[in-house]
């Protein structure tokens, strides 16, 4: 795209149980980091963060309008806020049309969730289903990933083997990350023998519960370049949704995952991404995801992603890695994924990964879903 949006600050909380944390206390941690990093205050003189924009959820902030607690953390005191639900990645995509359509310059990017306040996720995800045919059914999210894994796996021959190793590979990455303060490695074994919680889900094979929040500052090009020095560009953006009724979607398949990225590769100038991205952060809230999704990203063949792992493509010295940090399998509650992997991945283009880092890192892809079975899919293509 000619015009760029550059990625000027950014910070995160840990991602764990916070119990003694309120929402607007973990927001205020990360708002206060970026303005900090940055020098920037809430005006509308052109001199500072003239907009904010928030991720988060009614139904997991046991509240209606769950944005009204944190107007005022985020500047919003009689100021622009809008909300954006579910899935943080989205909001970024939404922060950057609004500063490439003029109407903003710096925009303020936050996104929170506390997945341990509700009590039970699946009670929270079975109201994402259709009130009269499904939720009679007692659907949820896992029930539901628990059909689209068997049908992938059918389909293509993904073995139980091949989506434990994600979960090895996760947590192995995971030791050097920062934000994940229960960092571990677990082995084959611990995978497999963790208990099937909806066949094929093993317990293992599904995010934990995890508290956070995060912020970025993006601002339009001109005023990036006089905030640092070291902008991460945003080069290319995609999303797009699928079908509402499982029954109407092949879910051995992720279709608006390939027209989300195709739309993102387009506008960044991409051919062939097998050959151009250097690193990816996908949101794979289950182990059989990250195969899947590598797959609709374009990263492999279509039923190779378990092959694709299994040949070390994906690891940190791979030709192609995928979620050097861990990604969301070792922890990073929903809503916040998204937004939580676009910073991964600028981390990796400034070089400040540490122990996760990749080598030679130029240019960067970030990936964030929301709905069941992936849904929607948002794509954000990021340079140096």
């Amino acid at each position: 795209m000619s015009a760029r949006v550059g990625i000027v600050g950014w910070a995160q909380t840990t991602y764990e149980i916070k119990p003694h944390q309120r929402v607007q206390e973990m927001v205020y941690e990360v708002v206060k980091k970026v303005r900090e990093q940055t020098g920037l205050k809430f005006t509308e003189d052109g001199t500072g963060i003239d907009n904010a924009i928030t991720a988060s959820d009614d139904i997991w902030d046991a509240r209606t309008i769950s944005d009204a607690p944190i107007g005022d953390v985020v500047g919003a005191h009689h100021r622009c806020e809008e909300k954006v639900a579910q899935d943080g990645a989205q909001a970024v995509f939404y922060a950057c049309a609004g500063i490439l359509s003029g109407h903003y310059d710096v925009t303020l990017v936050v996104s929170h969730c506390k997945e341990s306040q509700p009590g039970s996720r699946n009670l929270v995800t079975h109201l994402a289903f259709d009130p009269f045919f499904q939720r009679p059914l007692g659907i949820d999210y896992l029930s539901a990933v628990a059909l689209q894994a068997r049908a992938y796996m059918d389909r293509y021959g993904i073995s139980p083997e091949q989506c434990a190793r994600v979960v090895v590979k996760s947590y192995r990455n995971a030791k050097g990350n920062p934000f994940i303060p229960k960092r571990r490695e677990i082995g084959m074994n611990e995978v497999m023998r963790s208990p099937v919680i909806a066949d094929p889900i093993r317990q293992l094979d599904v995010y934990p519960v995890t508290d956070g929040a995060c912020a970025l500052i993006l601002a339009r090009e001109e005023k990036a370049r006089k905030l640092t020095d070291r902008s991460v560009w945003i080069v290319g953006m995609g999303n797009a949704y699928d079908a509402y009724f499982l029954g109407d979607r092949e879910l051995w398949d992720c279709q608006s995952l390939s027209v989300a990225s195709q739309k993102a590769y387009r506008m960044a100038g991409i051919k062939d991404p097998r050959k151009e991205i250097d690193v990816a952060e996908v949101s794979a809230f289950y182990s059989y995801q990250e195969l899947l999704w590598t797959e609709g990203l374009g990263l492999c063949a279509r039923g190779e992603g378990g092959k694709f792992l299994e040949g070390g493509m994906t690891e940190i010295d791979g030709k192609i890695p995928v979620n050097p940090s861990g990604g969301v399998l070792v922890g990073c509650p929903t809503v916040v994924a998204g937004m939580a992997r676009v910073i991964e991945a600028a981390i990796q283009i400034r070089r400040e990964g540490g122990n996760c880092q990749v080598p030679r890192v130029q240019r960067a892809l970030a990936h964030g879903t929301s709905g069941p079975c992936g849904q929607l899919h948002t794509v954000l293509i990021l340079s140096e």
